[in-house]
């Protein structure tokens, strides 16, 4: 069987890596010739919306998915006119508005930060009476990594910041003061049934994914109950097929919904090697209507991102249980260029290599 995977970054190259071993082959299509993805399995390089380069890439093909979610939507759809196209397109065209997501996950009754809708600099005023200082000034629409947005403090600040992100098209939102940030993983099959990772804590700098923890260090059954309810109104609502990726504020034993992602997700890498079963995996499971793997942990992990660093390998390696993925990208500032994992069976095995760990990405320590 031949996956089509409209993206050609490190997540189709994961995909591509733990679906061998079920006998599948790939082809990517994405824009860039250098895409990492072309290293495992065929490239057709073209734009997405180009009629002649989507025709290429869907020759042949029994299915499509995506590892990234700013597709556009239009291929997506003009895919899904000719063969099964998973996760849907529908799930791609609300997580590429954070207005749209958050005003389908309110709608599901699943609780998320006060926001407002922001065109004119009326609507703005208007948004920071009702939401409050701090805020969040987003772009409805792209950006990722912290990119598109900006947290205000004054009337001034956020009319600066309006201008500064284009003034149309975006979002306010209230600021959280929340405990931490956590992500759950949640997978659904073509029949309908589904698993669940657990919650994983995610620590950030400048906007970027530098740390994941999984499970979550301190996670309760209540806690995870409560992401897993919120998931599978989202799954249900959206007839997804695939994995689906909530990002989530935890407030004391409280989670507000944050943002979507419908694919595969950097907070889940950990999963590769430390659960029994890969969310990349899954995913492809999920696609092809096979039996869902177990998510169950093994012990504990922590997955730090290699941004703009290349770390020497030797040491790196040297290291018990830790767990090397170089994306064969040329390194520049900023860029995701691998990640490396550590597992151990006890947390307090883990807390006490985290240093070691943190050393060998150049990341700060935790806070």
């Amino acid at each position: 069987m031949r996956v089509g995977i409209l993206g050609g970054g490190q997540l189709g190259r994961m995909l591509a890596l733990s679906g061998y071993p079920l006998g599948l082959s790939f082809r990517f299509l994405d824009p860039s010739p250098e895409a990492c993805a072309g290293q495992v399995g065929e490239l057709v390089v073209g734009d997405y919306l180009d009629g002649e380069a989507l025709a290429r890439f869907a020759e042949g093909l029994d299915l499509v998915t995506y590892e990234f979610e700013n597709v556009p939507v239009e291929a997506a759809q003009r895919l899904a006119e000719k063969l099964p196209v998973y996760p849907p397109p529908k799930a791609l065209e609300i997580a590429q508005d954070r207005l749209a997501e958050k005003s389908f996950m309110q709608g599901l009754g699943v609780p998320t930060p006060p926001f407002r809708r922001v065109d004119t600099l009326e609507e703005l005023r208007e948004g920071l009476a009702e939401v409050g200082l701090p805020a969040l000034l987003k772009t409805r629409r792209g950006g990722y990594d912290g990119k598109g947005q900006a947290l205000v403090h004054s009337p001034e600040e956020a009319e600066r910041a309006f201008h500064a992100l284009g003034g149309q098209g975006l979002i306010l939102e209230g600021f959280v003061p929340f405990h931490r940030e956590v992500s759950l993983l949640a997978v659904r099959g073509l029949g309908g049934e589904v698993a669940f990772y657990p919650l994983v804590e995610n620590r950030h700098q400048g906007g970027i994914l530098r740390l994941s923890l999984a499970p979550a260090p301190g996670l309760t059954s209540k806690l995870q109950e409560k992401a897993e309810g919120y998931a599978q109104k989202a799954l249900e609502a959206l007839g997804y097929v695939g994995v689906l990726t909530l990002e989530l504020f935890q407030v004391g034993e409280e989670l507000l919904f944050n943002e979507m992602a419908p694919r595969v997700h950097n907070s889940g890498h950990w999963t590769i090697e430390g659960a029994e079963t890969s969310q990349f995996e899954n995913h492809l499971r999920a696609l092809l209507g096979l039996p869902l793997g177990s998510t169950a942990p093994r012990g504990h992990s922590a997955m730090a991102n290699l941004i703009g660093v290349k770390p020497d390998f030797r040491e790196a390696l040297a290291l018990p249980g830790l767990h090397l993925h170089w994306y064969g990208k040329a390194v520049r500032p900023g860029r995701k260029v691998g990640h490396i994992t550590l597992r151990r069976d006890t947390w307090e095995d883990l807390a006490q290599d985290l240093p070691h760990l943190l050393a060998l990405a150049q990341a700060p320590e935790p806070v």
